[in-house]
C-alpha cells in the first residue's frame, strides 16, 4: 500500500468518527461503562487481597520461655528462634513488659492486684514469613531448648489463607467473564455502526476497492474510539476511586479499611490495563464487526 493511500485511509478513519457522531458517541459510552465495571471490580479485588494479606501477617506465634532461665539465657533463645527459615521477626517481651501490657489492655488495675512480674514468663512474639507453614514452624519452636510452650492460632492463619485463595480464584473468573461480556457489548455496538454504513461499504466494493482499503479506516476508527473510551474511563476511575476512598476514610474513624492509594501500586497497572483493553476492544471489535459486510 502506498504511503499517500495510507495517509488518506487514516484520515478517513478519523473523519468517520465525526461523520457518524451518534454511533461513535454510543461506542465510547459503552466502552467507558464496560471498562469502569471491570476496572472497579479489579481494584476492589486487589484491595481485598491486600487487606486479607495484612490480616494474615498479624497472625503471630507466642513463644513462652522456661521460667528457670535467667534474663540473659532467655534473651539468648531469641538467636535460635531467628535462625529458623520461616521466622521473619521475633520481639523479646520481658515479664515486666508483659504485666504492664496486661494492665493497660484491660484498663483495670484492681484485677491484677497481687500479681507480680515474677509470676509471668519471658516471651517472644514471633512473626512468620509464610503463615501457611505456621504448624511446621510451631513444632520447630517447641523443640528449641529453653522454650516452655507456644501459642499459635493455626485455624486463624488457615482461615485467612483460604479466604485469600477463594478471593483470587473468584476475582480471576469474574474479571475474565466481565472482559468477555464487555468485548461482546462493544463489538455489537460497533457492529451497529457498521450496519449504518453498509451501503457505503457496498459501493466501495462495487468500484473495486480491496478489502484492506475498506477495512483500514474502520480499524483506525475502532482504535481511536477504543482509546478515547479507555482514557476517559481511566480518568473517571481515578476520580471516583479517590472520592470514594476519601469518603470512606472520613467516616471510618477506626481505620478498619486500608485502601491502596491510586497513585501508588494501582496507577501503572491500571493505566496499562485500560490502555490494552481499549486497544483490544477497539481493533478486534471493529475487525470482527466489519467481516460480515465485506461479502457483497
Amino acid at each position: 500500500m502506498k504511503i499517500n493511500n495510507l495517509g488518506y485511509l487514516i484520515k478517513e478513519g478519523f473523519h468517520g468518527i465525526f461523520l457518524h457522531g451518534f454511533m461513535s458517541f454510543a461506542a465510547i459510552c459503552v466502552t467507558i461503562a464496560c471498562l469502569l465495571i471491570v476496572g472497579s471490580f479489579s481494584i476492589l479485588a486487589y484491595n481485598l487481597d491486600v487487606m486479607v494479606e495484612k490480616l494474615n501477617q498479624t497472625s503471630e506465634i507466642m513463644v513462652y520461655i522456661d521460667s528457670s532461665l535467667s534474663d540473659a539465657e532467655a534473651r539468648s533463645v531469641g538467636t535460635k528462634i531467628n535462625q529458623l527459615d520461616n521466622v521473619q521477626n521475633s520481639v523479646f517481651v520481658t515479664r515486666e513488659e508483659a504485666l504492664e501490657k496486661f494492665v493497660n489492655d484491660h484498663d483495670n488495675n484492681a484485677a491484677f492486684n497481687g500479681v507480680q512480674a515474677q509470676d509471668l514468663r519471658h516471651r517472644y512474639v514471633v512473626t512468620l514469613e509464610d503463615n501457611t507453614l505456621m504448624k511446621q514452624t510451631d513444632n520447630q519452636l517447641k523443640s528449641i531448648p529453653g522454650v516452655a510452650k507456644t501459642n499459635a492460632a493455626y485455624e486463624l492463619a488457615e482461615g485467612f489463607t483460604t479466604i485469600q485463595n477463594v478471593l483470587n480464584v473468584a476475582s480471576i473468573a469474574l474479571i475474565a467473564m466481565l472482559l468477555v461480556i464487555s468485548l461482546l457489548i462493544i463489538s455489537n455496538t460497533i457492529k451497529l455502526a457498521m450496519y449504518d454504513r453498509k451501503d457505503e461499504i457496498a459501493i466501495m466494493k462495487m468500484v473495486g476497492a480491496t478489502n484492506s482499503f475498506i477495512r483500514l479506516p474502520f480499524i483506525v476508527e475502532g482504535f481511536t474510539l477504543g482509546m478515547i473510551g479507555a482514557i476517559l474511563a481511566f480518568g473517571l476511575e481515578w476520580v471516583l476511586y479517590d472520592a470514594l476512598v476519601e469518603r470512606i476514610n472520613s467516616v471510618d474513624a477506626l481505620r478498619l479499611f486500608d485502601f491502596v492509594p491510586f497513585t501508588g501500586d494501582l496507577l501503572i497497572p491500571m493505566l496499562a490495563t485500560f490502555g490494552a483493553a481499549g486497544l483490544f476492544v477497539g481493533i478486534v471489535g471493529s475487525w470482527t464487526s466489519i467481516r460480515k459486510f465485506m461479502d457483497v
